[in-house]
């Protein structure tokens, strides 16, 4: 059977196409000899299931095993104290008796005391007297044991599940303390982070109460994708399956987009390996594996519909908080210092939404920030806008033989801006006017193009965007004009752009508030290189 691209559920080694984790999970082994209790927090499909079931495996031979999901257990396990405590122990029993370890004596008479207190479903049995039967089995097992559950967010709304953290922490304590037997390593993975857990489910006052969970060590372990270990996987692929495919650029193209969020990684693959090969415009996988096709697949990618896009808008749609956050960094061009005790940052971290880098807060990818600004700029109110409208009636007239004429798209926006918006306050041009941009290009690449910010050059006065159009790039920096020194920095810095993306010509769209102004579009030659200015 050939190997495939997976999207959905743990990725196998002999029947996907995996980068590989052998260092991460290196890496994991090191805090779980040091005996610490943690817990794995990462997005939705970013890989926690695949790295616990890998790790279940490298571990094995050193120690005992115990890997237990939390979805497998229904609401009503949670019902109450003793309903949790004897379905945990009929889980862990059973996930026990699947381990690959020897027959032990000591170990099959503890095995044996727990099975007769789930047969009887004592109506007492509560946490203490499991976690007495944990005890007994860490004692009795030949090999330390460990505990790993995952999708833990299953039990996040349960108070029941903050007493099993407090017993999981005692006896932690009590094994430093007294060195009492108990599990080597306890793994939680999530989405949401345990230290959290008790904020969203106790009552106001409470609210800064710490976690049971605080006796967990950080994990600092980089779960995303490096460039070099895309470009690994595409050798792997590349050699079974005898496609001409240039690794570096392909693992480039795709790093550059996703920043190594496995999941959007392994979709990305999915459709040109399956899809865009097939297609009557890529006759093949070689000719699906180049630069027009990943572009086509990353597309295709923003537009559809998949379990992650709708488990992160029903994010945005249940924190308006998060909401407005977003659509402050995306289009008034706000630098957010990154505050990890701000609520609505730490939510969007935590959700795989954004992140931190030197101390802002950034877009994850440019996937998600051109998804982010598709839903924003999809609102019922927008699509009832003037300028919106006015491209739809325009957008026939931009594209000759294959190519934007971006010149023109920048005239037609200068003009419709100032009939609609000439009177417009300050303000609401400083926050509204790269959104206004933005929704006059939305529908004239619809389809064949796409387009994000360069994060690196967000500010409270210029924003890059760079629009992908059937191959072709363009380079436009939307600013705020705040004087004419500004504004040549700000032509020597496209310039420094076209450089490093091999242009020619580069564009600007400027927003003054000077009443002199010459509203209009212009071209400059600085060097070889020629911007072409439009004024607003």
């Amino acid at each position: 059977m050939s190997k495939k691209f997976n999207i959905t559920g743990v990725c196998l080694p002999e029947k996907h196409y995996m980068v590989d984790i052998s260092e991460r999970l290196r890496r994991i082994r090191q805090y779980i000899d040091e005996g610490n209790y943690f817990s794995i927090n990462r997005a939705r499909q970013y890989g926690k299931t695949t790295i616990l079931n890998a790790l279940m495996h490298y571990l094995k031979n050193e120690y005992l095993v115990i890997s237990l999901d939390f979805q497998a257990l229904g609401r009503a396990s949670f019902q109450n104290e003793n309903v949790f405590s004897l379905t945990f122990a009929e889980y862990f029993l059973r996930e026990l008796e699947l381990t690959d370890y020897k027959a032990d004596p000591l170990l099959s008479e503890q095995q044996d005391l727990l099975r007769s207190v789930i047969q009887k479903g004592e109506d007492t049995f509560a946490l203490f007297h499991l976690f007495g039967h944990i005890t007994a089995i860490c004692r009795a097992a030949p090999k330390p044991v460990i505990l790993m559950i995952d999708e833990i967010d299953s039990a996040s709304n349960n108070q029941v599940f903050l007493d099993f953290l407090a017993q999981l922490r005692y006896h932690y304590l009590e094994r430093e303390k007294r060195g009492l037997p108990a599990f080597q390593s306890v793994i939680l993975a999530g989405v949401y982070d345990v230290r959290r857990l008790k904020m969203k489910i106790r009552p106001e006052s409470e609210h800064k109460i710490n976690s049971p969970w605080n006796i967990a060590a950080d994990f600092n372990v980089d779960m995303s994708f490096s460039f070099e270990e895309i470009e690994q996987m595409l050798a792997a692929y590349k050699l079974d399956t005898h496609t001409d495919l240039d690794t570096r650029a392909a693992a480039r193209l795709i790093y550059d987009y996703t920043s190594g969020y496995p999941f959007l990684v392994s979709r990305i693959c999915k459709l040109i390996d399956e899809d865009i090969s097939e297609s009557t415009d890529f006759k093949g996988k070689s000719a699906a594996w180049t630069k027009e096709g990943i572009l086509l697949a990353i597309r295709r990618l923003i537009a559809e519909r998949n379990t992650l896009f709708e488990s992160l808008a029903e994010k945005l749609d249940a924190y308006p908080e998060l909401d407005r956050m977003l659509h402050t960094l995306l289009f008034v061009g706000k630098d957010i210092p990154y505050n990890a005790d701000n609520e609505a940052i730490s939510l969007a971290s935590m959700l795989g939404f954004v992140k931190n880098e030197d101390e802002k807060v950034i877009i994850t990818n440019r996937i998600f920030e051109t998804r982010l600004y598709n839903r924003f700029l999809s609102m019922e109110e927008l699509q009832e806008n003037d300028i919106y409208n006015a491209s739809l009636w325009d957008k026939n007239q931009f594209v000759s033989n294959g190519y934007l004429n971006m010149r023109l798209i920048l005239e037609r926006f200068v003009q419709h801006f100032n009939d609609i918006y000439m009177d417009s306050s300050e303000k609401f041009i400083e926050e509204s006017g790269r959104k206004l941009f933005l929704l006059y290009l939305r529908p004239i690449i619809n389809g064949s193009g796409n387009y994000y910010i360069e994060s690196r050059t967000r500010s409270m006065g210029r924003t890059d965007i760079i629009v992908d159009y059937r191959g072709h790039q363009y380079i436009i920096e939307a600013k705020i004009w705040r004087g004419q020194e500004y504004n040549q920095r700000g032509e020597n810095q496209i310039i420094g752009y076209l450089n490093d993306y091999h242009k020619n010509t580069g564009y600007m769209l400027s927003f003054c508030f000077n009443k002199k102004k010459t509203i209009g579009v212009k071209e400059i030659i600085i060097g070889d290189k020629k911007v072409i200015e439009a004024i607003v």
